[in-house]
Parts: structure tokens; C-alpha cells; sequence
């Protein structure tokens, strides 16, 4: 069945890749809103690849290579989009969007564990891009169904603490009866966003679906996060590799293609605004993600730490049984073939001259 569906902050790494997704459904007729801070333009994606076929009052047109798909794209602050359709702030001159029969909701202020540590009160402005996505959603759009991106970092840390952690499960965040604190002001955010798509469903009748994404990772992603940073070191055969902090601190690596799998199920199977992790259900350390890659590249190097970098909390996995059970998503990509992938595309990176830092 062909959609009419929005991402919002569609040209980040997770964006990109769930327009692949949608694209490659065929029929689609896909829009995105980003205003480009962090993201990629069109013209710049390789996954997918994009042709210009034309521009129309602000909407640029993008046929999909491969695909019976067109991506319709917005240069834009999603918040000033809204507002001015809300009629809080003048138009933007463009015309007014159509109706969608999803929209994935994705803008956020984002750049790794650096900035939400380092530049918590640019991070808080997630809370004004929410709040003004479900008064739109609700007053103005009305979509028949919604995606709301939240966090793994929305989880308490007190059940993150070294030695103390478990697998974190979704009632152990409770809106009647235990939130606990949140990881820094993007799990305020994000928390805050639960709250929202909890409001938006029981107030105003849409149809939410949360996700709770641990640690996705991906070939093309970012180089600010740890993942592909790591990835690049090892495929330039650093000698010997460091990771930041003690590196024993643990994380829930998933794909972005199984990611975006679980957003789609979770847009599409879930209405009352439940929260569903994405992970492998697997706490890996930075150390034995590191050695892993050594291994794999077929060279011998030690793993080191590294002081006085952001660290984050020290243990992070997901229960990933209510997803499983209820939608039937599983992981279909090992971490070995993930870390296989992230070295050929790290040694493409080397010989465009990226080098890692």
C-alpha cells in the first residue's frame, strides 16, 4: 500500500536510512523537513542515492535511484514550519502540507556523547522541537500515525551504575510510578517527548508509537561517535587503538537496518503510545568492541582507554523481549558482520583522506 509520509530531520544518519527503508517499499511518496545542521543533503546521501529532478515552491523533488520512490524535501526548521502553520509566527511561503498517513518524527538536536555533555542547554532544545511537533500534530496535521524517536538515554541512571546494572526493561521507566533521572538534558528531552506522545494519544486521539533505540550503529555514520571513530582507527592500523574512557564501560550496539525495521513495525503495530526498545539485548564493552575489530582486520594491537574524554554511564543494554513478542522484530545483523561492514567503509573513508583523530 503506498503512504504519504513525513520525517522529520529526515537527512540525519537515522533519516537516511529509514527513507531507504520507506523507498524501497516502492509507491511511497516521501517528505522530509530538515533545516541541514547536522544532516546530509540530498545531493551528498549515499544510502540512498538521490537524483534532483526539480524544485517547486520551497520543495525540492528527488527521485530515488533504484526505486519507484520521490522524495519531496524541505530546507527547513521543522519548529518554523509548524509554527507558521499554527499560525504563531508568519509564513514561511510555503504552501501548507498535505495530509500524512505517517510521520517519523526524528529532529532533534544530536552530535554524540561530546555535545550532550559538553553543550547540554543547545541538547535542551529538543524540548521546544517536541512540543511544537504533537501542538501540530494535534491541532494542525492530525497524521493517522506516529513515530516518536525517544532514547535509551530516558532510562534512569541509577540502573546504568557499574556492577549494579541489569538489562533495562520499559516499565522501568513508569509515568505513575517511578521515572528516576535521565541521562543529562537529552534524557530530559527525550523523557519529556514520552510524556507528550502519552498526551497526544489519551487528549487529542492520534496514534503514537514509541522507540527507545540503544547504541545503533552504521557504516556512514558520523565519525563523532564511537562506533565508526573506532572502526576508522583500527582500519588505519593504530597501534596501539584507544577508546575513550576506561573502556569498560558497556553499550547495546544494534544496525541501523534492523533500527529502522523496528521503527517502521513500531509505527505501524502500535497506537497507544507505548515505548518499545530497539537493541541486541547483548552489553558490549568499548574494549571488547575494539579488540573485535583488531581481530577482524587481521592485525595484533593492544586497546587502551583514554582520560579525560565524556564517558557517559557506565552500563547500557536493552530487555528487547516486548518488542520481539509483540511485533516479531528480531536482529538480523550480527555484530561481527556490522564491524565487517563498518571496516570496508572506514577504509574508503582513509583513502578520501579521512583520517581518525
Amino acid at each position: 500500500m503506498a503512504r504519504r509520509i513525513l520525517v522529520t530531520g529526515g537527512c540525519g544518519f537515522v533519516g537516511r536510512h529509514l527513507v531507504a527503508k520507506l523507498a524501497g517499499e516502492g509507491g511511497n511518496e516521501v517528505w522530509i523537513i530538515d533545516d541541514l545542521s547536522t544532516g546530509k543533503a540530498p545531493a551528498d546521501w549515499e544510502v540512498p542515492r538521490l537524483r534532483a529532478v526539480g524544485e517547486q515552491g520551497g520543495i525540492g523533488f528527488h527521485e530515488v535511484v533504484g526505486h519507484d520512490a520521490v522524495v519531496r524535501f524541505i530546507r527547513a526548521d521543522f519548529v518554523a514550519v509548524a509554527q507558521a502553520e499554527l499560525g504563531m509566527t508568519p509564513s514561511l511561503g510555503l504552501e501548507r502540507l498535505p495530509a500524512f498517513d505517517e510521520v517519523y518524527h526524528l529532529a532533534s538536536v544530536v552530535g554524540g556523547r561530546n555535545v550532550i555533555d559538553n553543550d547540554p542547554l543547545a541538547v535542551g532544545i529538543d524540548l521546544a522541537i517536541d512540543s511544537t511537533f504533537f501542538l501540530w500534530a494535534a491541532k494542525v496535521s492530525r497524521p493517522a500515525r506516529i513515530l516518536y524517536a525517544s532514547s535509551s538515554a530516558a532510562y534512569p541512571v541509577d540502573l546504568q551504575e557499574a556492577g549494579e546494572s541489569r538489562a533495562l526493561h520499559e516499565d522501568d521507566i513508569s509515568f505513575e510510578k517511578r521515572l528516576g533521572l535521565p541521562d543529562y538534558t537529552y534524557g530530559w528531552s527525550k523523557l519529556t517527548g514520552e510524556y507528550l506522545s502519552r498526551i497526544a494519544h489519551a487528549k487529542y486521539g492520534l496514534n503514537v508509537g514509541v522507540v527507545r533505540p540503544f547504541s545503533g550503529y552504521g557504516e556512514d555514520q558520523d565519525v563523532v561517535y564511537p562506533f565508526p571513530a573506532i572502526a576508522l582507527r583500527v582500519a588505519a592500523r593504530r597501534d596501539p587503538v584507544r577508546v575513550w574512557g576506561s573502556g569498560h564501560q558497556t553499550r547495546d550496539f544494534v544496525h541501523i537496518d534492523d533500527a529502522c525495521d523496528a521503527c517502521l513495525a513500531v509505527c505501524r503495530g502500535v497506537s497507544d503510545a507505548r515505548a518499545f526498545n530497539i537493541g541486541s539485548g547483548v552489553a558490549t564493552s568499548f574494549l571488547t568492541l575494539a579488540a573485535r575489530m583488531v581481530e577482524l582486520e587481521g592485525y595484533a594491537a593492544p586497546v587502551l582507554g583514554t582520560e579525560g574524554k565524556p564517558v557517559g554511564v557506565a552500563e547500557r543494554y536493552s530487555d528487547a523481549t516486548r518488542i520481539r513478542e509483540e511485533l516479531g522484530w528480531r536482529q538480523t545483523i550480527p555484530l561481527d558482520d556490522g564491524i565487517r561492514r563498518a571496516l570496508d567503509y572506514a577504509r574508503s573513508r582513509l583513502a578520501r583522506g579521512v583520517e581518525p583523530d
